[in-house]
């Protein structure tokens, strides 16, 4: 009996680890919506909403890193549960850190001069759609142990790399045309790196997961190797 409780004492645990992570990404997921709204709509009151809830996700990752010492001490998972384990501490972090890009985001709409229109400004949110998809699908496939969709979500970087690129092309000619607008786009350009990196951490989060569900390291240029399994 005493080993059935313990058993359902670390099942409850894994799953509050994982109850934490969810509501992460999916904090982390409106930030983003919110922060480029705000933008467009170059709403102060909603940037500051934005920055405010920043704190509430720094709060749970350090609830996320609590209860995984815990239960790295308490219980000693091994293989598979300390792959899980290790995967929501590491995930974690990078979710806050996301969380950081959209505060960012939103911190430059008072930055932005006058209400000029600044065409490549159209282009932004749906740079920021990609993005939001890649945390939603990856924090899916870290519920779901999906290696397959974490997979696709890594392969989708490429098309938020080539966005950025064509972004950042856009704001330097829309400067050149327009110097009385440099500041502004600047920003722009400011908001487009803190997308293009939002990726980049989906991507990152992405590999993780891959491990934790197979055991195996996932890189974009090489992908699946083999590892010693030490854990």
């Amino acid at each position: 009996m005493a080993e059935q409780h313990t058993v359902k004492a670390f099942d409850n645990e894994i799953s509050q680890l994982r109850g934490l992570i969810a509501e992460m990404g999916g904090l982390a997921e409106v930030a983003i919506a919110d922060a480029v709204d705000a933008l467009a709509r170059r709403d102060e009151e909603k940037a500051r909403v934005v920055i405010a809830a920043d704190a509430r996700l720094d709060a749970l990752e350090a609830e996320v890193d609590r209860l995984a010492v815990r239960i790295i001490a308490l219980r000693a998972p091994m293989a598979n549960d300390l792959r899980d384990v290790i995967a929501a501490l590491k995930i974690s972090g990078v979710i806050e850190r996301i969380g950081d890009y959209a505060k960012n985001i939103a911190k430059r709409v008072g930055e932005m001069e006058g209400r000029a229109k600044i065409g490549p400004l159209t282009l932004v949110p749906a740079m920021a759609e990609i993005a939001q998809g890649m945390v939603r699908d990856v924090l899916n496939a870290y519920g779901a142990r999906d290696s397959q969709l974490a997979i696709e979500v890594i392969d989708r970087d490429e098309k938020l790399d080539n966005f950025y690129n064509s972004l950042f092309r856009n704001l330097v000619t829309h400067m050149m045309e327009n110097p009385a607008t440099i500041s502004s786009a600047a920003q722009l350009l400011f908001v487009a790196r803190n997308l293009e990196r939002i990726g980049d951490h989906a991507t990152n989060v992405a590999e993780m997961v891959y491990f934790a569900a197979t055991g195996l390291y996932y890189s974009e240029k090489e992908g699946p190797r083999a590892t010693d399994r030490v854990i």
